[in-house]
């Protein structure tokens, strides 16, 4: 009788287990955020700084993917309509030196900035940028899986 009631605690146990991971896997594929679609007030093309493109970082990865347009301006990081990626937990938009990011690249070991927590898995979306970073000395702006210290996409920046 003993072992079976510590085969159910054990199963129970694993089961648990199993069933917490799974849900933190799967939520963001059952409930993602809604499409957003920001816009850029009162800035015009001559006060672009720089523009980029996300890329699919490792295409033998079909989870992490990202693509479409990013563009900086002095105080604003905005994504473009096109954008899309696919869904995780924890994404958040970093500024980083590099001007090329790859998987193997050590992002968290870098002087990054967190622009902040990803508002939605696609459509266009605005991020303040700090008042006093230097933008000359960032070469990517990236997707990064916090949750998972995992690269999702990363776009160069070329300044204009």
């Amino acid at each position: 009788m003993k072992k079976l009631f510590a085969g159910l605690f054990i199963g129970l146990c694993l089961g648990g287990f199993a069933g917490f991971a799974g849900g933190i896997f799967f939520f963001p594929y059952l409930f993602p955020p809604p499409q957003v679609n920001e816009t850029v007030s009162g800035k015009v093309a001559a006060d672009v700084l720089a523009q980029g493109r996300f890329i699919h970082a490792n295409p033998s990865d079909p989870v992490h993917y990202g693509r479409g347009g990013v563009t900086v301006y002095d105080d604003l990081l905005h994504i473009e309509a096109d954008f899309e990626v696919g869904p995780g937990p924890k994404y958040h938009v970093y500024l980083v030196p590099e001007g090329e990011v790859t998987p193997d690249t050590a992002v968290e070991e870098t002087m990054f900035v967190d622009l902040g927590r990803l508002k939605s898995f696609a459509g266009s979306q605005n991020y303040a940028i700090p008042k006093g970073v230097d933008l000359s000395r960032f070469g990517s702006a990236v997707i990064w899986c916090e949750q998972f210290d995992v690269l999702i996409s990363p776009a160069a920046l070329t300044f204009q």
